[in-house]
């Protein structure tokens, strides 16, 4: 690869970080394209937001090239090929505290699943990128070099991860040098992590699956008590699947397929909503509130009855999706509509990016809430996905040995007349589908520009908890029985709860479009 006379390559990029974003449109500044700025927004947001993402942990990109290929790779974390006695496991509860409630999670090395991350990015760059990874590299290297000032949101992901972050004395060198947990206006070094990268740009992906981190790791887990082995890291490989392909309205939905669940559960959220038409109403009336309480009920209800026992089975987005299995749960809802009589962490980030030449990318990754072990000279910080309850449905230590873990992460591309329409993911644990399904439906079934449709105020409803941000009439709703039935929560502002969704786009005029979800400090930079 070269970088010699590329010209500068227009387009966006939306990011949970403004030098994230900065990042990727450095990279279409210099020639690169939205593969190139992915990437290196992935790398730089490794070091400006180190609590959400890490090459620890693993994702998912849904790519659409100018040529008009769908492609998604699956870099996500496996479960190991062996399943170590849970009395020789470090594997221990903490407890992170919200202010008003309190949520655990499990760590150490026995809560470390096979990364992705490594290999995903940097086999999507051969395959895609056109920039040298020099290039790629150069951002995050700078910044976790020079170092970068924590904002209130960083400080206060730091807070609220500070058992983690403290629990290990490679983690306290990190997050709290000094013995001082990091605050806002201090400065964030990662050095090892530059050096890492050098060694990185020189050794590829065999540096950490093969090399010296790989025996390093391997050793620290079968002293300490994790179960990988080198097997787990030698035969790790990304996989690439075809994107789960939905119509919706005039447009064409491209999402994340089994056997992750969030992209089929959003598609049969909007097969359900498709069916309501004009009966939703204004945006936040009763109607549009009753109808989005439904779907999310109805889409929970499904997944319960029909699809999580059942994820890796083949066609089983097709099954969950037929016209004979929506049907009934289709009539269920128009009854609703017609007769209208949990606070979570959700450690993911997401990249969206579109350049002149029609290359699109959505990119949602995660690190879980970080083990608390950080490979040795790296700055990196193992994932937790073996201690995450949500992706251990049957139980910790219960996992399938050698087998995708099953992840709510569904970046997702509206295409329309074949060009990228909306192209968006989110941050938030279960509340990325429904962040999600209500943007798009903001979008196609209201009309509302990008920027509007992240921005309005969204709701979730999950296990009889309904959860509404401001801006909606609480003495409507309420004196029409929406929610009578419900623990409700009526929020006193937007919060990171409801996601993050950092979404870029094509105007009708065919200008560009973005925004980054304020939730979570978003950012989004046009390069014209």
């Amino acid at each position: 690869m070269t970088t010699a006379h590329l010209r500068p390559n227009r387009g966006v990029v939306a990011a949970g970080h403004a030098l994230t974003a900065e990042a990727g449109a450095e990279m279409l500044r210099q020639g690169g394209n939205a593969f190139d700025a992915a990437i290196s927004a992935a790398f730089t947001a490794c070091v400006t937001e180190s609590t959400l993402t890490s090459l620890g942990g693993g994702g998912f990109l849904l790519a659409h090239t100018a040529a008009g290929q769908n492609r998604l790779f699956d870099f996500f974390c496996q479960t190991p090929q062996t399943n170590r006695s849970p009395e020789n496991l470090q594997f221990f509860p903490i407890e992170a505290n919200f202010g008003d409630t309190v949520q655990e999670f499990h760590i150490g090395l026995g809560a470390i699943a096979v990364p992705g991350a490594v290999t995903g990015l940097l086999t999507i760059h051969q395959q895609l990128g056109r920039l040298p990874l020099k290039t790629i590299l150069a951002p995050a290297q700078h910044w976790a070099t020079q170092g970068t000032t924590i904002e209130p949101f960083r400080a206060y992901c730091f807070q609220i991860l500070s058992p983690i972050l403290t629990a290990t004395p490679a983690a306290r060198a990190i997050y709290a040098p000094g013995g001082r947990l990091l605050k806002e206006g201090d400065s964030f070094q990662l050095a090892d992590f530059a050096v890492f990268l050098e060694e990185l740009l020189h050794q590829g992906a065999d540096l950490v699956y093969q090399g010296r981190l790989a025996h390093q790791l391997v050793q620290d887990c079968q002293a300490q008590g994790g179960h990988l082995q080198l097997a787990d890291l030698q035969d790790y490989r990304m996989i690439e699947r075809q994107p789960l392909t939905i119509p919706y309205r005039n447009a064409t939905l491209l999402t994340n397929p089994p056997p992750s669940s969030g992209g089929a559960l959003i598609a049969f959220a909007l097969n359900l909503l498709a069916t309501v038409g004009s009966d939703l109403g204004g945006h936040g009336s009763p109607s549009h509130v009753a109808a989005l309480r439904e779907v999310m009920h109805l889409t929970n209800l499904a997944r319960q009855d029909d699809y999580d026992q059942h994820l890796y089975q083949r066609d089983i987005a097709q099954q969950f999706l037929n016209t004979a299995h929506t049907e009934p749960y289709r009539q269920q809802l128009h009854s609703v509509v017609q007769g209208r009589s949990i606070n979570k962490w959700g450690s993911t980030t997401h990249i969206s990016a579109i350049d002149e030449e029609g290359n699109a990318v959505s990119m949602t990754t995660s690190n879980g809430e970080g083990a608390a072990y950080v490979m040795p000279g790296t700055g990196v910080m193992m994932n937790n996905m073996l201690g995450e309850e949500d992706l251990n449905p049957h139980g910790f230590n219960q996992w399938p040995p050698n087998q995708r873990i099953s992840s709510m992460m569904a970046p997702t591309i509206v295409l329309e007349n074949g060009l990228p329409r909306l192209v968006l993911g989110s941050g938030g644990s279960n509340r990325i589908r429904t962040a999600i399904l209500q943007v798009i439906s903001n979008v196609l079934d209201f009309g509302m520009t990008l920027d509007v449709a992240v921005k309005a105020p969204r709701l979730h409803w999950e296990r009889g908890a309904f959860h509404l941000e401001p801006g909606y009439d609480r003495h409507t709703l309420e004196s029409q029985g929406i929610g009578s039935t419900d623990d409700c929560t009526w929020w006193q502002a937007p919060n990171m709860f409801f996601g993050g969704v950092h979404a870029v786009g094509l105007t009708p005029s065919g200008e560009f479009s973005g925004v980054g979800d304020p939730r979570r400090n978003g950012v989004c930079v046009v390069v014209s």
